[in-house]
């Protein structure tokens, strides 16, 4: 079932409700929507005989109303926490939520915020902890929201795969020629909002997870025996912090995982749930 709910603010925000069962709400990442990630419409699928799952697109991108790149950073991550909120109370009240990525750390902050989230299912959160890859440099935020005011989505877009992203930038500048790039830069306005959501996570320095230590309910965090090792690094450095995580490895998987092995890790852990 495709529809709407309306957020605090106003803002409309599309989902898709499928299935019977406990809910489970599917949060994903940067410049990702149901229509550009077909994981999220495959796992939901594989899920319906045991889950009521709900996709959406978050505010920005795809049939979800804007982002409002200007806005400051702790405005930011309270609309999109209100989003998950909307979403949770569409599906009855109460919900697990699966988080990919960037995602993953939004389920985090609304789990902080209150919400009644009953158990998280984390992919990857891109956490720059371990020294493993370079560390986002200061004013990351406020230069992509500079890059927009100024009407150079392009640039903001080439800011977030090489400094992000982790993009060797030899690799970047050639992506802005290929035919996806115009579609994107329609979504770069919700890249600021993505920043606000990581904060100083990205930072290198460890002690940016330990906000994380009261989030209490049931986690299981995931990664990819593929991923990055920064990657790998930033799951099993979040699943020390968590005070209930279980860490599981998908042997073989990169950041963009398939949906089947994904869906097995999930339907072997979050029936308790």
């Amino acid at each position: 079932m495709n529809d709407t709910v309306t957020s605090a603010d106003g803002t409309l925000i599309a989902c898709t409700m499928i299935g019977s069962g406990p809910a489970l709400v599917v949060v994903n990442g940067a410049l990702a929507h149901r229509d550009s990630h077909p994981t999220e419409g495959i796992l939901a699928r594989s899920l319906t005989d045991r889950h009521t799952v709900i996709t959406y697109d978050r505010r920005g991108r795809g049939a979800s109303g804007p982002a409002g790149p200007a806005l400051p950073a702790a405005d930011a991550i309270a609309a999109e926490i209100a989003d998950v909120a909307a979403l949770i109370d569409l599906a009855g009240g109460k919900a697990a939520v699966l988080g990919l990525s960037s995602g993953a750390v939004l389920a985090l902050e609304a789990v902080r915020a209150g919400l009644p989230i009953t158990a998280l299912a984390l992919w990857e959160p891109p956490f720059v902890v371990n020294g493993a890859r370079p560390p986002l440099g200061p004013g990351y935020r406020e230069r992509l929201q500079r890059a927009l005011a100024e009407g150079r989505p392009g640039d903001a877009l080439a800011q977030f795969f090489a400094e992000a992203a982790g993009f060797p930038a030899e690799a970047v500048a050639p992506m802005r020629a290929e035919p996806f790039w115009a579609g994107m830069e329609r979504l770069a306005p919700s890249l600021a909002h993505d920043a606000a959501v990581m904060g100083d996570t990205q930072s290198g320095d460890p002690a940016a997870l330990d906000r994380f230590a009261g989030v209490g309910v049931p986690a299981l965090v995931m990664y990819g025996g593929a991923s990055e090792p920064w990657l790998a690094g930033a799951a099993t450095a979040l699943a020390a912090v968590l005070p209930d995580a279980t860490l599981r490895e998908l042997p073989g998987q990169d950041h963009d995982v398939a949906p089947d092995l994904l869906m097995t890790a999930l339907t072997t852990w979050l029936p308790a749930y």
